[in-house]
């Protein structure tokens, strides 16, 4: 899979728009790991995972109950991963896709 732009639709003339929550489906295929605090980075997962460090991102939208500061998360918490990747990537779009024509993108 080449390089993903989370952000190309949702730039407008030279700004970012608001970028809705987009729910990441639970599947079958998905993996699941335990947070170390002062270990385990998202980046170095989505690395581990994906075979690319810059899906940190779809990692942490997977998992909202812990919000966005990797260092508040407590050690044992499980983490899913979202697998495979390009199944997740295009669902997602879908979705992007379906929430625009809901409700356009501001």
């Amino acid at each position: 899979m080449g390089r993903y732009d989370r952000y190309e639709k949702f730039r407008r003339d030279g700004q970012i728009l608001h970028v809705p929550y987009i729910e990441i489906p639970i599947k079958s295929t998905d993996y699941y790991t335990y947070y170390e605090a002062g270990k385990t980075r998202f980046d170095l997962l989505s690395y581990q995972y994906y075979g690319d460090a810059n899906y940190d991102w779809l990692i942490l939208q997977a998992n909202p109950e812990l919000g966005s500061l990797e260092y508040k998360i407590p050690s044992g918490t499980r983490i899913r991963i979202p697998y495979p990747l390009d199944t997740t990537i295009a669902r997602y779009n879908a979705d992007i896709d379906t929430y625009e024509k809901l409700y356009g993108l501001e």
